[in-house]
C-alpha cells in the first residue's frame, strides 16, 4: 500500500475505512483532511460534515445519542459540522448537534457538547473556550524563543538527537518540526 493510502486510512468501529468509504456512507469530507484512528458515527455518518484542511486524531464524532432510546423509544440525533482549518485532538468526543467553526483547535480529551465559534482554542470536559487560536499561536511563537526547537522530523531523528531531546525536555515542553 502506498504511504498516502496508509495516512488516509483509519479505524471506524471494528474495521478499517478509507476516506472514500466514509464518503460512500454519506460523510461529507473536504480536501486535505487527515484522520488517524477516528470513529465517525457508524449509523449516522450522513449527518457529519468535515471541512477543508482538517486533522482529527483518535477522536469520536457522534451524530446520535441513544441515552433516550430505552425510555422514549427514540434516540437523539443531530448534525455535526466541522469547519475549515480545524484540529481535533487525541481522545476528543464531538457530540451530536455541534458545529465547530473555522480555525479551531480542540484540545486532546475534550468533550465538545456546544457549538464552538471561529478562531477558538477549547479544552476540557465539557469543552470550554480558553482563548483565540491567534492568541494561542502568538503565545507559542514567543515560547519557541525560550525553549528547545528541533528541526529533524521524528522519523529521521538519530539516536543522538533522541537522547538530546530526552535530556532537554526534562520537566518542560519544546517544539519539533
Amino acid at each position: 500500500m502506498k504511504l498516502l493510502g496508509k495516512i488516509r486510512r483509519f479505524v471506524s468501529g471494528n474495521h478499517e475505512e478509507t476516506i472514500e468509504d466514509l464518503r460512500k456512507r454519506g460523510v461529507k469530507i473536504g480536501e486535505n483532511v487527515h484522520v488517524f484512528g477516528v470513529n465517525i458515527d457508524g449509523g449516522y455518518g450522513f449527518l457529519v460534515e468535515i471541512g477543508n484542511n482538517v486533522t482529527i486524531t483518535n477522536a469520536t464524532i457522534l451524530a446520535h445519542d441513544a441515552s433516550t432510546k430505552k425510555f422514549l423509544g427514540y434516540s437523539k440525533v443531530g448534525k455535526v459540522k466541522i469547519g475549515d482549518n480545524v484540529f481535533v485532538g487525541y481522545g476528543s468526543i464531538v457530540l451530536p448537534g455541534v458545529t465547530i467553526g473555522n480555525n479551531v483547535i480542540i484540545g486532546g480529551g475534550a468533550v465538545v457538547r456546544d457549538n464552538i465559534p471561529d478562531n477558538s482554542l477549547v479544552i476540557g470536559n465539557p469543552a470550554k473556550v480558553v482563548c483565540s487560536v491567534s492568541e494561542y499561536i502568538e503565545k507559542n511563537r514567543e515560547r519557541m524563543k525560550k525553549v528547545p526547537v528541533y528541526e529533524t522530523d521524528w522519523r529521521d531523528k538519530t539516536e543522538e538527537e533522541k537522547n538530546q531531546m530526552i535530556r532537554e525536555l526534562e520537566n518542560r515542553i519544546g517544539f519539533d518540526i
